[in-house]
């Protein structure tokens, strides 16, 4: 593969080229936009792994709030491109989708029966090249998948942030791109409450039937086992969302699916993060809340904090099980609630209420996807610091 490079005061561009993107990038048309400039050191890469449908869209949502003022709803697609392109600018990160490193478009893994989880599918080499050159402060032409085309686009121009979030299948599958993540969570969405949160989602937003999301979650499944879940080995952190246990069996009367339990396994020794936990850190903690300062109808709430291992490492690990019915009375809960990287007293319950229509606010998914959001901000800030504070590094002269 061949690579070109094009440089200007502002900004350098790095082409990185097969025969088949040598055609599309001649035709290409960049808008020259800077979504935020990288601090000095380079940009910190955050890894967001999960399935499809897995909540990673909202997860992002509350994270580029966490990251600066507005930007949940400015977060947009590069201005003057793509309307379909997955790419996500905010005031300090961009966001971009790992789809878009799909070697096949949708007709080519049908001919050749494979899955878009399935490795062959995507272009690892590229992705690595292209994340390691953002990270090293150089923009990229990135390809754009098109999902509602199902075509591989002419790609779209990527300049480095100060934060770069990539989310999607595989941020973890491959060794070198692992290696450039900063910092890496995995969504873990039980089967029974993915294929709920599927439907939703690609019946109301994609417009697919019932039965094509049948059959798509069937033909995923052997891959996803294969390919994506072992990932979760390998992250920081990961929210992982069951059924609930508040809720008999026998006593079941089909709201078990509507109360979630749900825990943030957070890993020990990270550098630059350190885990949440509740009242007494090392501690293993359960607690019911008082009805009278927390109100929950049935079947109630309940949290629990413990030490575990997961994988072979060390880890600490937060649980709520249940559901809010007043957000604004989430402060009890926050005020028990340590390490949280909050900037000022209330301000996880603050982003709860300020997102209160975003999926999961009124239980432990939005709980800890704000607090994960919270440390990545609080990461993100050491990181630049420590990068300042050394010396640095002798430029290669070319």
């Amino acid at each position: 593969m061949a690579a070109r490079s094009f440089s200007s005061a502002s900004t350098t561009i790095i082409l990185l080229r097969s025969g088949r993107w040598r055609r599309t990038m001649r035709a290409a048309a960049f808008p020259f936009r800077v979504s935020c400039s990288a601090a000095a050191g380079g940009t910190v890469v955050i890894g967001l792994a999960a399935d499809s449908g897995c909540g990673k869209t909202t997860f992002v949502r509350r994270l580029t709030s966490v990251l600066g003022a507005g930007t949940a709803a400015a977060a947009a697609p590069p201005w003057g491109g793509n309307p379909g392109s997955n790419t996500l600018l905010g005031d300090a990160a961009t966001v971009i989708c790992l789809d878009d490193y799909h070697s096949l478009d949708r007709a080519g893994r049908k001919e050749r029966g494979v899955t878009a989880l399935d490795p062959r599918a995507n272009d690892f080499d590229l992705m690595y090249r292209q994340l390691k050159a953002i990270k090293e402060g150089r923009a990229v032409a990135k390809p754009i998948y098109n999902h509602a085309t199902g075509l591989l686009d002419p790609p779209e121009l990527i300049t480095p942030p100060k934060i770069l979030v990539v989310e999607g299948l595989h941020p973890m599958y491959d060794e070198r791109v692992r290696g450039l993540l900063d910092f890496s969570i995995y969504l873990d969405i039980s089967s029974d409450i993915k294929f709920a949160w599927k439907i939703q989602r690609d019946m109301a937003e994609r417009g697919h039937s019932l039965e094509s999301i049948k059959a798509s979650i069937e033909a995923r499944k052997p891959d996803f086992d294969a390919y994506i879940d072992p990932q979760k080995q390998y992250a920081d952190a990961v929210i992982e969302v069951l059924p609930t246990r508040l809720i008999a069996a026998a006593d079941d009367d089909g709201d078990e699916g509507k109360v979630l339990r749900v825990k943030l396994i957070m890993k020990e020794g990270v550098e630059h993060f350190a885990p949440a936990y509740l009242f007494d850190e090392g501690s293993t903690i359960s607690w019911i809340p008082c009805g009278r300062k927390l109100s929950c109808s049935y079947p109630g709430i309940k949290f629990s904090y413990f030490p575990d291992t997961y994988f072979g490492h060390e880890v600490s690990v937060l649980e709520m099980d249940g559901k809010f019915d007043k957000l604004d009375e989430l402060i009890y809960v926050e005020s028990h609630l340590s390490n949280l990287s909050t900037k000022y007293y209330g301000e996880v319950t603050q982003q709860m209420l300020k997102h209160a229509d975003f999926p999961g606010s009124n239980n432990g998914t939005g709980l800890f996807q704000t607090i994960v959001g919270l440390k990545i901000r609080d990461l993100y800030e050491q990181v630049v610091a420590e990068r300042a504070a050394s010396p640095p590094a002798l430029a290669a002269v070319a």
